[in-house]
């Protein structure tokens, strides 16, 4: 992260207390933070949501989208490879799901937020349009699917 820092004009790098224990290297522009969002600036706000990590964090866009709003999720919400839907995993190497609860809690995490694109890590899985229903119908069928 420190690298990252550095390569990119010496910017901050914001990550969640909650992380603390995996940084093996402190840099000067390492930002820690607590609480579940952080606004930064100019409409864009991190939002812890856990899930693999205690940590895990989204970052939301409000004039994303062309104002519609956007969300970049990383892997915490995954966007799968058809774009209308997203998953939830504890470990995807090891495909471990996570559980409902956990899942329950990154979907209200983004609930109060308005957003119709979501960015994922992996291009191209993103969703260009109706991301956040995506995000609650997908959260509805992952529980009903995890719980038999």
């Amino acid at each position: 992260m420190g690298e990252w820092s550095r390569r990119f004009g010496d910017i901050p790098v914001y990550l969640h207390a909650a992380d603390r224990e995996h940084v093996v290297l402190h840099a000067d522009r390492l930002h820690f933070w607590d609480g579940d969002t952080l606004p930064l600036h100019d409409g864009i706000t991190l939002i812890r949501t856990g899930g693999h990590f205690a940590g895990s964090t989204l970052l939301h866009w409000r004039a994303g989208a062309e104002g519609k709003g956007a969300l970049f999720s990383g892997d915490t919400i995954y966007v799968v490879p058809d774009r209308r839907w997203v998953s939830f995993m504890y470990s995807y190497p090891n495909l471990v799901p996570l559980n409902a609860t956990a899942v329950r809690r990154i979907a209200a995490a983004v609930e109060p937020f308005d957003f119709d694109r979501i960015y994922a890590a992996f291009h191209p899985l993103q969703i260009l349009t109706g991301g956040k229903d995506a995000v609650r119908r997908s959260a509805d069928r992952y529980i009903r699917a995890i719980s038999g």
